[in-house]
């Protein structure tokens, strides 16, 4: 309520300021104007006074509702605050619990999204098959370059899992060659280590 009223005697006390400036810059007001100008601040300042004690009247209750209100948005309070937390913190819990750098779990989760693809991609349908193997590649070599032998990661099972695919993969084509058509036993495999390493990330 203080503030309020300071506010008030700041908004007049400038009104007033500006009335006698406004009255410096003419020579001689006639009566009638000065008295108009009166008025004007008057009336200018009623009106501020008025809205300003409508406006803490208004605000008075606000904090016995805000408390009422309270108990039941907690809960949403912690999950606007948590998430804001979320963007600027650089680990994030995983389906298991464990907390890892965000950034090993895009990756791992974007290599087995494309892995995944790329096998379940018909060889046939050369263009697609080409596409999503490409994509698979590409995400193989960012995983690898970012997490490959990281002490942070190494002994998690995600990791783990995802190192046992991606062998058992560049183990075929090794052998086979780089063109060779994946037999199912192996695919299967390397679904099964994807499957298993999702459930960690």
């Amino acid at each position: 309520m203080l503030s309020f009223i300071k506010l008030f005697c700041f908004f007049t006390d400038s009104l007033w300021k500006a009335d006698k400036l406004h009255s410096r810059t003419h020579v001689a007001l006639p009566p009638v104007e000065a008295a108009s100008s009166r008025r004007h601040v008057i009336s200018c300042s009623s009106t501020a006074l008025v809205a300003i004690l409508t406006f803490n009247c208004g605000l008075a209750p606000l904090p016995v509702q805000a408390e009422d209100m309270s108990n039941g948005q907690d809960e949403k309070e912690e999950g606007v605050i948590g998430a804001i937390k979320s963007l600027f913190d650089p680990n994030e819990k995983t389906k298991s619990g464990k907390v890892l750098p965000k950034a090993y779990l895009k990756s791992a989760r974007e290599l087995v999204k494309t892995l995944r693809e790329s096998l379940k991609e018909d060889p046939k349908d050369i263009a697609n098959f080409r596409r999503n193997a490409d994509s698979a590649k590409e995400s193989i070599r960012d995983y690898l370059s970012n997490w490959r032998g990281q002490k942070t990661v190494a002994g998690e099972e995600s990791y783990v899992e995802l190192e046992k695919a991606i062998r058992s993969l560049a183990s075929f084509y090794s052998k086979a060659g780089p063109s060779a058509p994946l037999p199912e036993e192996v695919k299967s495999e390397i679904l099964n280590d994807l499957v298993t390493a999702e459930k960690f990330l």
